[in-house]
């Protein structure tokens, strides 16, 4: 059944408020066993923080857009702590629960959002100028657009988000989640603004999305302050075309538990400061992982954000003197080509060296495009490492084992004084080149540097 937000008093001229009206239609449609809300074209919505309802639609019409209060009173709080100047800004700000909510579903299983209309979250509301490249808040962390938690069979389909001011959807404990042809249009330049992150999530299928954000397009997390829903398991991300000024599909760094069971297949990624990226600062383990059949082209955009334009990036360091961090092992590379500033990155610790990598049927072209510098590798965050000068390689290795490329083709276009090896490895056990080709950058060097 079908309940249209008019009838409960919505105005949608841009200027009333239409939370009561909005948070009404939803209270009814659930209370009645469930069904659709339904705000139609040609209005925009004004809204304060709405409950999504269990086995209730958010339905909008081509050409609605509900726009999120750019008045941070108007915020519905899970995490009240942030209300604590002791707590507020101690350490990792993303670790917890989101302390300001747009959309908020907890237990609201079967509920959904779909459409082909908008929800503008008035990211300009919250974010300041720091420089030419780069906007941030004025407070830390800024309100999260949709987070909906410990919530079963729940869909997002088809709607557009845009303007975020930090996390645009981010589902947690959740089991059976289906994202599918959903568009983010972030601000490049806006810090925090990732795309889709599921957090200690289950049985989820990312499909045919369009992601532009600054920072990750997709993360995989497994928080500390949601600790208590277990692994980040059996994840499907397919046919997404992906543009972000971190990284555009990303596994950790937030990862107090596990990741396993993960496919990622005819991706295209383009204009990103970082490809395909594992990185584990916690606790957590990465097993069982493939990625197929997919196009990277990868840019620095500036160095306030993390990344050096590597297109393949897996690393595993101790976030801090008292955080041990998991394993990576059975990595799996399948027809990848990518074109970039920056080689594939392979960087494990002495405690926990990398384990089972492939790399099969890929073609890595090393070409300088921005004006930022070459010779860089980004270990952050970490305990021992920051932005560490190397030479960069086609394929960088350290502190790994049973790493095997087979028919991978590494070459150069324009290149930069500190482009050297096709494969530069060391502190590696098990390393198996079959069919792999590539001549150094510089006549001067050597295609394999083994040590």
């Amino acid at each position: 059944m079908d309940y249209l937000a008019l009838n409960f008093g919505a105005v949608g001229d841009g200027t009333t408020d239409d939370t009561a009206a909005l948070q009404r239609a939803l209270d009814v449609c659930a209370e009645n066993g469930g069904g659709r809300v339904v705000l139609p074209g040609g209005r925009t919505y004004l809204s304060r923080s709405l409950f999504l309802r269990p086995d209730t639609e958010l339905h909008l019409q081509r050409g609605a857009v509900l726009k999120a209060t750019g008045d941070l009173d108007g915020y519905f709080r899970p995490n009240e702590r942030i209300n604590d100047p002791k707590t507020a800004l101690i350490g990792n700000p993303v670790t917890g629960k989101p302390s300001f909510v747009f959309l908020y579903g907890f237990e609201a299983h079967g509920c959904a959002i779909t459409g082909d209309g908008t929800i503008d979250l008035n990211g300009s509301a919250f974010l300041r100028r720091k420089d030419r490249y780069y906007v941030t808040g004025d407070f830390y962390p800024r309100p999260t657009g949709i987070y909906v938690e410990k919530s079963d069979h729940v869909t997002f389909r088809d709607f557009t988000v845009k303007n975020a001011p930090f996390w645009t959807l981010h589902p947690a404990g959740c089991c059976d989640v289906l994202i599918d042809r959903i568009r983010i249009l972030n601000e490049l330049d806006a810090a925090n603004s990732d795309g889709i992150d599921p957090d200690h999530c289950r049985n989820v299928r990312i499909l045919g999305c369009h992601i532009e954000c600054a920072d990750d397009c997709i993360c995989l997390k497994t928080t500390k302050g949601n600790a208590e829903y277990g692994p980040c398991e059996n994840i499907v991300i397919q046919g997404c075309t992906l543009i972000s000024t971190s990284a555009a599909i990303k596994i950790g760094t937030e990862g107090v538990d596990d990741f396993r069971n993960i496919l990622v297949s005819d991706c295209v990624i383009s204009r990103s400061n970082r490809g395909l990226s594992i990185q584990i600062r916690d606790g957590g383990s990465v097993e069982n992982v493939s990625y197929q059949n997919i196009i990277i082209e990868t840019r620095r955009f500036c160095p306030d954000w993390w990344g050096t334009a590597e297109p393949i990036v897996l690393t595993a360091f101790d976030r801090d003197a008292d955080t041990r961090c998991g394993k990576i092992r059975n990595v799996r590379f399948f027809n990848v080509t990518a074109t970039g500033e920056n080689g594939v990155l392979i960087h494990g610790s002495e405690q926990n060296e990398i384990e089972d990598v492939q790399l099969l049927h890929c073609r890595i072209h090393l070409t300088k495009t921005s004006k930022w510098p070459c010779g860089l590798y980004d270990l952050r965050p970490c305990l021992a490492h920051g932005v560490e000068a190397m030479p960069n390689a086609g394929c960088l290795i350290r502190r790994a084992k049973n790493v095997a490329l087979s028919d991978v083709v590494f070459s150069w276009g324009s290149v930069c004084d500190d482009y050297r090896h096709a494969v530069d490895a060391a502190h590696t056990q098990g390393l198996v080149l079959t069919k792999v080709t590539g001549t150094g950058a510089h006549d001067a060097d050597e295609a394999f540097l083994i040590r």
